[in-house]
């Protein structure tokens, strides 16, 4: 009986505190709020600069390409971007949560997006992938310092069926 009591006081000495879902929720809303809404709306308007600002003066950005940890990827938003207009593309930019794990200063959200970009003629193309992004709280506000994604997992293609298995977030 005495191990017991005592097991069970070192599993709770060694589990870290976790915040209660309703702190978690309004924490999620606020990020929601002042990083994810921003980025998809920064995405679909083709503000690289409105984009750029939602990240961490240091961020990593990790793709299949590479990884950047000089911030190049921001000039890249901004000169893709820039493309787009001078193209008369439109973009869509959906995504929605598989996983976010989340605690005062720090979340890790992962999930998975979907692209659609119409050309000058009307066409659209879509593009799918998977991403794991962590964001920490900077001088009191939410920042992504760690953006990862990929269009594929395990050597297969994320496509519309994976996108489709949840409905994308909507803000409000």
């Amino acid at each position: 009986m005495m191990n017991r009591i005592a097991l069970c006081a070192l599993f709770l000495l060694a589990t870290p505190p976790t915040l209660a879902n309703g702190d978690v929720s309004a924490i999620h809303k606020e990020i929601d709020r002042t990083v994810w809404s921003r980025f998809q709306d920064a995405f679909e308007r083709l503000d690289g600069e409105a984009l750029n600002a939602v990240y961490a003066d240091a961020a990593l950005r990790v793709t299949p390409d590479g990884i950047d940890t000089e911030g190049l990827f921001k000039q890249r938003n901004k000169t893709r971007f820039a493309a787009n207009i001078a193209n008369g593309d439109r973009i869509a930019l959906d995504f929605w949560f598989d996983s976010r794990r989340t605690n005062e200063s720090t979340s890790y959200d992962v999930g998975f997006y979907r692209v659609g970009i119409t050309n000058a003629a009307k066409d659209t193309s879509y593009f799918y992938g998977q991403f794991h992004i962590v964001l920490k709280q900077i001088e009191g506000h939410w920042k992504i310092v760690q953006d990862w994604d990929t269009e594929s997992i395990g050597g297969r293609p994320i496509t519309a069926e994976d996108f489709a298995r949840h409905t994308p977030v909507a803000f409000d």
